[in-house]
């Protein structure tokens, strides 16, 4: 008998999908703390979860017969996937349910919005009859500018184009190849999106790249009339600058149903005219409750009985599998992936990998796969793994082409990626030495030797003396340790390149005083750990 626990309150469809499969039984425990449910979990094999029940490290120490844990929903920051990996515990969730209902709150707030329908209900509850004040206005003809053309940025222009609407459309990370199909019109100069549009949605994740994505001077260049709404992650659109806006009506209005802060302790936005206010509702609906409640039933029960698995963001690592050097060429490119996904800045169109000597004679998938995660990762809300991964670069149209060439050239292995985007062009080659080291060895035509671990501080720089001096105060001066260096030069162009490894991730203050010394032409950060 599969014994599933439910902590959460559940759709009952949900629950009636497991009780009716043979050899199934969900027992459903709501409200329970995390030292009952650290007491009872190990007699389970399964569980099902929201947002309510943190699944911790101390509640998975005892996780027994548990085998997989299912989330109605999206956001897993409540199940501690690390400890669950190292248990043996399979970690799902349903990211699908909820996309048609985040789509049509949009839609909602966009509607709300352009008839004043909250201002107006409110005066005539109060006894007013004012048409005039409320005047609204159609959306028939309007621009709407979609940032993020994900599944809910996607579903929003469906039904935008019901409306006939005119879509701008801009994605920081990949544009599906359906966009076109939609007649979406399609552009890098997020500039040009500000100064059109009429509304304008975001659908990011929130990240180092998209927190305060829309603040002061974006919202300066957008028209008196824009109306801007927020239904994806809370601080994409900067509050402090959209509240000024709102309140000094420097634009039309703007509606919220994410904050920085959940529930916000600031209740300013409650106090204006022009903005409209809802708790989080994009995925409450009860059709999504049911969809997502299904799904995590059905997908619970496909990994315990068969072994499929779907929707997974901690799939078991293949490295056992596999001979020591596969392994040591995945670490590898999964660092040169997230390398890349930082100084590959644009819209990706183009990726190209490549395997010389050695490793080309080898099964390489799990490269490729690491690759990928590595790339593709800071561009998704949900942890990327080998099972996810694919699945979540075929829907944005991202292929990875690959070559294979056995001959030898510079060293005896290595992996190239070369990634292309709307903006720029980057080639990043990595080996592994004596079975054992792993080297970034040539970044963009500068041969170098940098060790891909830890904090690293990559500046491209016009080749002159005194520069590594320059980097070197500038770190000292912040307290940041420089442990391995790497020097690049092209003769010709009197261009070269720095690739540091630190022992601690500059802050912005540090990163901005680097950006200023006058041989430096870009600067870029990442964590590579």
């Amino acid at each position: 008998m599969i014994k599933v626990l439910i902590t959460d309150k559940l759709a009952q469809q949900g629950i009636d999908l497991l009780n009716s499969t043979d050899g199934a039984e969900a027992v459903v425990k709501t409200g329970i703390d995390e030292d009952a449910l650290a007491e009872i979990i190990g007699q389970y094999d399964g569980l099902i979860i929201r947002s309510g029940t943190k699944v911790t490290a101390k509640v998975l120490s005892n996780c027994g017969n548990l085998k997989a844990i299912a989330r109605a929903g999206v956001g897993v920051d409540n199940i501690d996937i690390p400890e669950a990996t190292r248990r043996g515990v399979l970690v799902m969730n349903t990211p699908g349910g909820n996309t048609v209902s985040a789509a049509e709150h949009t839609m909602a707030l966009i509607l709300a919005m352009s008839r004043n329908v909250v201002p107006a209900c409110n005066s005539l509850k109060a006894g007013a009859w004012d048409r005039k004040k409320y005047m609204g206005n159609q959306l028939n003809g309007k621009v709407l500018g979609i940032i993020g053309l994900g599944r809910i940025g996607m579903s929003v222009a469906e039904m935008a184009r019901g409306f006939n609407m005119k879509i701008i459309g801009y994605d920081p990370f990949a544009v599906p190849a359906a966009a076109e199909k939609l007649g979406l019109e399609i552009t890098d100069d997020l500039q040009r999106l500000f100064q059109q549009s009429d509304y304008i949605t975001v659908h990011v994740p929130r990240n180092e790249q998209t927190l305060n994505m829309i603040g002061t001077e974006q919202i300066k260049m957008m028209k008196p009339t824009v109306r801007l709404i927020n239904c994806a992650r809370g601080g994409i659109i900067n509050e402090d600058a959209l509240y000024d806006a709102l309140a000094e009506k420097r634009i039309a209005a703007g509606a919220l149903d994410v904050y920085t802060k959940e529930p916000p302790e600031n209740r300013r936005f409650a106090e204006l005219d022009n903005c409209l206010v809802t708790p989080h509702l994009g995925a409450s609906t009860e059709e999504a409750q049911i969809e997502v409640a299904v799904e995590a039933a059905q997908i619970l029960l496909d990994a315990i009985k068969t072994g499929l698995i779907r929707n997974a963001l901690n799939a078991p690592s293949t490295a056992a599998a596999q001979p020591p050097v596969v392994s040591r060429y995945a670490r590898l490119a999964r660092r040169i992936g997230t390398l890349v996904s930082t100084i590959a800045t644009g819209r990706i169109k183009e990726v190209q990998l490549q395997y010389r000597g050695s490793i080309a004679e080898m099964d390489v998938e799990s490269v490729t796969l690491n690759f990928a995660i590595g790339l593709l990762q800071k561009h998704f809300d949900m942890p990327l793994n080998m099972v996810n991964t694919p699945v979540l670069a075929k829907e944005r149209g991202i292929s990875f082409d690959q070559t294979k060439n056995p001959s030898v050239k510079d060293v005896a292995s290595s992996f190239s990626a070369k990634v292309v985007t709307d903006k720029v062009t980057r080639t990043v080659t990595g080996s592994v030495f004596g079975e054992t080291l792993l080297r970034i060895i040539e970044i963009d035509g500068f041969k170098i030797e940098m060790t891909p671990q830890g904090a690293v501080l990559v500046i491209f720089n016009d080749d002159k003396p005194g520069v590594i001096g320059a980097v070197g105060t500038v770190c000292g001066r912040h307290n940041i340790n420089i442990c391995t260096m790497g020097v690049g030069q092209k003769l010709q162009e009197q261009k070269a390149i720095l690739a540091v490894s630190l022992d601690k991730k500059p802050d912005e203050s540090t990163v901005e005083e680097l950006r200023k010394l006058d041989f430096v032409n870009e600067i870029y950060v990442c964590n590579l750990d």
